[in-house]
């Protein structure tokens, strides 16, 4: 028998009213099992009150009760006082989680009671009206989220100095260090790329190095290339170097080590060497050298752990230089375990005549490769120094072998030409998260800014960031030289130097005393690990603006939805948490900022026209727990980096402990716990010392919960790596997010003005020169892919304005 088509509409009216039902039967269960365990954890009521109110508006829309739309209306009300209460600022991101799920339950409700049998019209108007409202908000909501949101704007007057545009003795026309300049500032001192006409920027060329992209090991395209004339020098994470046309993109040379190693693969740059031009060698010895090849030569330091020299003009290997053009840099280190436990992941600094290298150390246990840091000669490959903390002088002998396991020097150092001074960056002496163990060595060196003299490594000075580091909170980032103001009004000779605390350090380069106010600050003791001592001080910068650091509380806990957000507001409760240096210990603790920062490798640049300070960071908090030597047996061990060792026990093998566990900080949906933005760029007057604006940066486009790309342009502000760098004409273009874009901002507002999309994501700073055949100038990425994206590359994309100059 047929179906009645009355009972069939009958069928179609109830379905949806079933199902409105058993969204809110789930929303309420869930929103009160959640809720009852925040609660009893000493966190918020609401989620458990809400929770109740779900399942009581659920058996009203089953009964069809004439009450139904009011009280969904009193509970969206009751949650609108509370996000308004609850929230730690009214801002888009804060209130997004708290309010949409709300208001679609109250607008579903609201139509489905606008149809119930016994609803007058008056009441049926009012209902569908105020679904429509709602509805309308909603839709206003999700087009605001295509518009940035959590920005800071404290506009001050900014004048430019035209001088600063003109390439000069302190910024020539070469990019020719990792920071464009010896001092590091990474300012390009060119204006015919401006706001007004960066819109037109093209594609001048395209290059293909060939690099591997696929298999283990093959590490993340980091590479700045350098620039002479008009030749550009790149290397690919394997350490494949080429010489590239500047105004072409052609190949002109390549030279293939065939390096490889098992971790921590990247090559971020090249050093340049030109006989000619080295004021520090006298002239006896540039007239002895008369050797046809490598009067100009190209330094790299590969990963593994070979230092090259080669020359400029065709990628020759240099004769003279060690053994057949290279030096190999294992002898003396300790258990290398051939490059697997340590190799240069930095370039080597050209001082004078001289090349320092620092390297990278695995430091999972006591007895790793020494963190020795050495000078060699770049003429004939000798050894000049070696800074080798725990010898006598801290500087070993020719032929001795390094001391273990002592702090080393992972990222870029930088050279002081008119002080003969080199500034290291250290990190700790192995193992990072313990240092019950750790000798008075590690503890004066660890984490500090330590200032050698270039010719003989000698120390001149030090300068410690972090007190007995036991947070893996080394110093990422090469140390910036720019003089600045102190608080008398006296121009200093000073070293900028970021952290991954988002602490932001100046010292006076000639003396390490700090220029801006730092404070000793009593910090957290306990719980700690066993046998652990920790410092009872912390040095805190707050002379200067600190960056994406503020203190996380239950209520700045974030999700997409009312669900995650709970969640992680549980996981909040349910770890350590004291502000920054909160100790490590076995019971769960949540580090923030973490060890990815904060600030990294990449770095600042700095307008040197406008004394602007850019800096990008990221704000990914970590959840970690140490693990016992027999509690570690249980977990799969790794050494992956992030996002790798999610789930799993990084080996830290230290005292009682056997690993430490690391997880982001983040919800079932792959969502960062902390309130967006999630990195930013940030502008700061050298003047004043105060923050000129923030804007977050990058889009959800080409990542999303549960890793899924979303496609949408959303800016939600995404951690960021790599650098940015300046130019004169007031310009600031950074590609480091997590989409795939090269951008430019306005560098007195923070304004997008310009992007242009990737074929794959860049984490590498972009280079900006001029071309000395036909005067035009560049914009040059390195686009290899994002960190940890699926999406690979090997390509060098130059970008210029149309026509000729």
């Amino acid at each position: 028998m047929a179906d009645h088509p009355g009972a069939r509409a009958s069928t179609l009216r109830t379905l949806p009213r079933l199902l409105l039902a058993l969204i809110l039967l789930l929303t309420g269960l869930t929103l009160a099992a959640g809720g009852t365990r925040l609660m009893t954890m000493g966190g918020s009521w609401y989620y458990l009150l809400a929770g109740l109110a779900y399942l009581l508006l659920a058996v009203l829309v089953l009964r069809r009760h004439r009450l139904t739309a009011w009280f969904s209306l009193v509970v969206f009300t009751a949650t609108v006082f509370w996000a308004l209460f609850d929230a730690p600022r009214l801002g888009y991101w804060e209130l997004l989680p708290r309010l949409v799920v709300p208001a679609l339950l109250l607008m579903m409700t609201l139509w489905s009671s606008a149809s119930y049998p016994a609803s007058a019209p008056r009441a049926r108007r009012w209902r569908n009206g105020g679904a429509l409202i709602t509805f309308a908000a909603l839709l206003a909501t999700l087009v605001a989220a295509f518009f940035p949101h959590g920005g800071i704007s404290n506009p001050v007057p900014i004048a430019g100095n035209p001088a600063a545009a003109k390439p000069s003795a302190a910024n020539p026309d070469n990019w020719e260090f990792f920071g464009r300049n010896g001092a590091g500032t990474r300012f390009a001192p060119y204006d015919q790329i401006t706001p007004d006409n960066v819109g037109q920027l093209e594609v001048a060329w395209t290059y293909r190095t060939g690099r591997r992209i696929s298999g283990d090991a093959i590490g993340v395209d980091e590479n700045t290339p350098l620039q002479i004339g008009s030749t550009l020098y790149s290397c690919t994470p394997e350490n494949l170097v080429t010489a590239i046309d500047g105004d072409t993109g052609t190949a002109i040379w390549k030279f293939d080590p065939k390096a490889r190693t098992a971790e921590h693969v990247t090559c971020r740059g090249v050093g340049y060497y030109d006989i000619d031009k080295d004021s520090r060698l006298d002239p006896a010895s540039k007239a002895a050298y008369t050797a046809p090849l490598c009067r100009q030569r190209i330094l790299v330091s590969s990963v593994d752990a070979r230092l090259f020299a080669l020359d400029a003009h065709s990628g020759s290997l240099c004769p003279g230089f060690g053994t057949d053009g290279f030096v190999d840099l294992k002898p003396h280190m300790g258990p290398t375990e051939g490059s697997k436990r340590y190799h240069p992941t930095s370039i080597p600094v050209v001082m004078g005549h001289l090349a320092v290298i620092g390297g990278w150390v695995r430091d999972i246990m006591d007895g790793e490769p020494s963190g020795v840091v050495r000078a060699f000669n770049v003429i004939d490959g000798s050894q000049a120094w070696a800074w080798d903390v725990g010898k006598p002088d801290d500087l070993a002998q020719p032929g001795q072998d390094f001391e273990l396991a002592t702090p080393n020097v992972w990222t870029i150092p930088t050279y002081d030409h008119a002080l003969n001074l080199v500034y290291l960056p250290t990190g700790n002496g192995p193992p990072d998260y313990w240092g019950g163990e750790r000798n008075a060595v590690k503890e004066k060196f660890g984490s500090s800014v330590v200032a050698l003299d270039a010719s003989t490594g000698q120390l001149r000075w030090s300068q410690q960031l972090v007190h007995h580091d036991v947070w893996d909170y080394d110093v990422p980032s090469q140390p910036v030289l720019f003089d600045v103001t102190n608080a008398q009004g006296q121009k200093v000779p000073a070293l900028i130097q970021t952290t991954k605390t988002g602490h932001i350090f100046v010292m006076d380069r000639r003396t390490g005393a700090f220029v801006t106010e730092v404070v000793e600050t009593p910090v957290p003791q306990t719980p700690h690990a066993q046998g652990e001592r920790l410092s009872p001080t912390q040095p805190l910068s707050v002379g200067m603006p600190v960056i994406g650091a503020e203190p996380l509380t239950e209520n700045a806990m974030w999700g997409v939805s009312p669900f995650d957000q709970l969640y992680c507001r549980i996981q909040f409760r349910d770890s350590n948490y004291q502000g920054m240096f909160t100790p490590p210990s076995e019971q769960p603790y949540i580090e923030w900022p973490s060890l990815l920062g904060g600030m990294n490798w990449g770095g600042i640049s700095i307008d040197e026209s406008r004394n602007l300070m850019f800096v990008n960071d990221m704000r990914m908090a970590l959840r970690m727990s140490l693990v016992t030597r027999e509690e570690a047996k249980k977990y799969k061990i790794s050494t992956d980096e992030v996002p790798g060792f999610m789930g799993t026990v990084r080996p830290q093998l230290a005292g009682p402990y056997g690993g430490v566990k690391i997880d982001i900080l983040q919800s079932p949906l792959g969502v960062p716990c902390p309130t967006p933005p999630f990195g930013t760029m940030s502008a700061i007057d050298l003047n004043t010392k105060q923050l000129v604006w923030q804007v977050p940066l990058g889009t959800v486009r080409d990542t999303g919960p549960l890793g899924i790309k979303t496609g949408l342009p959303m800016p939600v502000g995404m951690p960021t790596l790599g650098g940015p760098t300046a130019t004169a004409s007031g310009l600031v273009f950074f590609a480091g997010s997590q989409d795939y874009y090269l951008r430019a901002l306005d560098a007195t507002s923070g304004k997008e003005v310009w992007k242009a999309r990737l074929p794959v994501g860049a984490v590498a700073a972009p280079l900006v020169y001029v071309s000395p055949k036909t005067g035009k100038q560049y914009v040059v990425i390195s686009a290899g892919g994002a960190s940890h994206s699926p999406d690979l590359g090997d390509y060098v994309i130059a970008y210029a304005l149309p026509g000729g100059r």
